[in-house]
């Protein structure tokens, strides 16, 4: 798993800053070169706008507001992604239920898990 997420850039889009400061440094952990966290829809658009990335993690629901804009700029820009949920995950919009979902709270090996999926295929 090291070599995968070596070199890699990865965005983390969290809108709780304990989560996403635990992620940040378990993908540190994992060799990642960057990890970039966004709260917010709007600075999470402009990060994929302005920057490139090799995967991304997505929490569902950022303050009330659904996240499907953000999964919409990522598949444009062709990253992969999954998203994150303390829901069941049941309500994914039609066009990225193929997507995978990380259940909160999970452990680093789900994390592993996830990123071997995205950045393996």
């Amino acid at each position: 798993m090291d070599k995968l997420l070596s070199g890699r850039r990865v965005l983390v889009v969290e809108d709780e800053m304990l989560v996403l400061i635990m992620i940040e440094d378990m993908l540190a952990d994992l060799g990642c070169a960057s990890v970039t966290g966004a709260a917010t829809i709007n600075q999470a658009i402009a990060l994929i706008e302005s920057q490139g990335f090799d995967a991304a993690m997505l929490d569902m629901n950022l303050n009330g507001n659904m996240t499907y804009l953000v999964a919409d700029a990522l598949a444009t820009h062709g990253v992969p992604f999954a998203f994150s949920t303390g829901y069941s995950g049941d309500d994914i919009r039609d066009g990225y239920r193929d997507r995978p979902v990380l259940r909160k709270p999970f452990m680093d090996k789900d994390l592993v898990e996830i990123f071997t999926h995205l950045l393996s295929g």
